[in-house]
């Protein structure tokens, strides 16, 4: 595990200010982490050591249990100063959300007693093969020799206890590869969405879908280096491979419950998106204002003797700062979205509906609504100011040296996650057939 000490954080303006101190530290070696493609394990260490990877566990689990919108307002900052360091606990807060929502006590006590102490969760989720992103191929199977041995001691002892315990110390075996495993490199703990592979229903496991919390350094695992995209460079993202993985009955978690309904649990992951985001695109108005200030020349047509004075410039600063302001505003409002979806009432009047969607539309699906605005605009900031930097900075703004390039190559990368104009669908729909949004976990 992760050989750290980590403090214990209690409030929200506490992670505000330890996310703001970090980020200082991250941002000065942010753009020569990115041109080395250096890999951020000190700056990882240092994040698990602040106590800000904890700061979602349950107050009766010895956490602070801070709502969603501060975990959001924690990466926006984090993301500011380095989106690569800012994603990489992206799937570490969401598997918590999912042990919160959907896991048993004594996962819950495991799991995140050892995130208290500083241990990172990485995903392996996506994979390459299957038709759509949707399309699961890594297996969750009885282990051949638990079975044997349940088939011989079901002989013995057949009553409803003996099996219940059976069932409960089975081993199971994960076989599969992943891809875009971010923060892999980095993790103690693998959560590995696997399907389980159960024909003849022996598993005692209902059909559908689990994730596996695999440790990163268990026999049959192989976290591989080899993420090459242009942007999100040091974020650890590369394949895992699975063979012949063995796990244990208390390492798995049915998703069903926690996708399945109006948990806020899609809302709360694409939330943490649109806020990786948003940072993004405020460290590139901050470094194209300094840039203009500091560097550029003014266009001889403007007659001034500073770029920062021509009108023009200021025009166009102005636009990317309102586009910035409005993708930060609406991030606020869809947090709050979110805090009231997850809250204890809101979880309690949870219904799911036959066709898949959530019935009338309550606090989940009024979440996924304001966090698929927060993602549109956010996402629409970080490519739009990216970009205008060489616009605003001029020829030289152009130039290797600079390095001004990574923000563009970052947000083009991480906005790739998943397509905004489907959002603008699930949007409309709301608008215009108060049709809520549907129940994928991304959304």
């Amino acid at each position: 595990m992760t050989v750290v000490t980590a403090e214990r954080i209690t409030t929200a303006d506490q992670a505000v200010r330890i996310a703001t101190e970090l980020a200082e530290v991250f941002a000065a070696g942010a753009v020569e982490r990115d041109h080395a493609r250096r890999l951020p394990h000190e700056e990882l260490d240092q994040l698990s050591a602040s106590g800000l990877l904890a700061i979602t566990v349950p107050a009766e689990f010895g956490g602070a249990d801070l709502p969603p919108s501060v975990v959001a307002e924690v990466v926006r900052i984090l993301a500011a100063a380095d989106p690569n360091i800012a994603q990489v606990p992206h799937s570490h807060f969401v598997y918590l959300n999912l042990l919160r929502l959907a896991g048993t006590r004594a996962q819950r006590s495991d799991y995140f007693g050892k995130v208290l102490a500083g241990a990172r969760i990485a995903n392996a989720q996506s994979e390459r093969g299957g038709a759509t992103v949707a399309d699961i191929s890594t297996v969750l199977r009885l282990d051949h020799d638990t079975t044997v041995a349940d088939a011989e001691s079901s002989q013995d002892d057949a009553t409803g206890d003996a099996v219940s315990a059976r069932i409960e110390g089975r081993r199971f075996v994960v076989e599969g590869t992943k891809y875009y495993c971010t923060g892999s490199l980095f993790a103690d703990v693998l959560a590995v969405l696997t399907k389980l592979d159960d024909p003849q229903g022996v598993s005692g496991l209902e059909p559908g879908e689990y994730v596996a919390f695999v440790p990163a350094l268990e026999p049959g695992v192989r976290i591989v280096d080899d993420w090459d995209a242009l942007g999100q460079r040091t974020t650890g993202s590369g394949t895992v491979e699975f063979a012949a993985v063995k796990v244990g009955r208390e390492q798995l978690v049915s998703r069903a419950s926690a996708v399945n309904a109006p948990t806020g649990y899609g809302a709360f992951a694409q939330l943490l998106h649109a806020a990786i985001d948003a940072g993004i695109a405020r460290g590139a108005l901050e470094a194209a204002a300094e840039f203009v200030r500091t560097r550029s020349r003014p266009w001889f047509e403007a007659e001034v003797a500073n770029a920062a004075d021509d009108p023009l410039v200021v025009q166009r600063f102005g636009e990317l700062a309102v586009a910035v302001a409005a993708a930060e505003s609406t991030l606020i409002v869809a947090g709050a979205a979110v805090d009231a979806a997850v809250r204890p009432t809101a979880v309690a009047d949870r219904a799911v509906a036959q066709d898949g969607h959530s019935d009338a539309p309550g606090d989940g699906a009024q979440a996924s609504i304001a966090v698929a605005t927060a993602k549109i605009l956010a996402d629409r900031a970080a490519n739009e100011v990216s970009a205008a930097i060489f616009e605003v900075g001029g020829t030289r703004s152009a130039a290797a040296e600079h390095r001004l390039d990574h923000f563009w190559r970052n947000a083009r990368t991480h906005t790739l996650h998943d397509p905004v104009r489907w959002k603008y669908q699930h949007i409309g729909r709301a608008v215009l057939h108060n049709r809520p949004p549907p129940l994928h976990g991304v959304i």
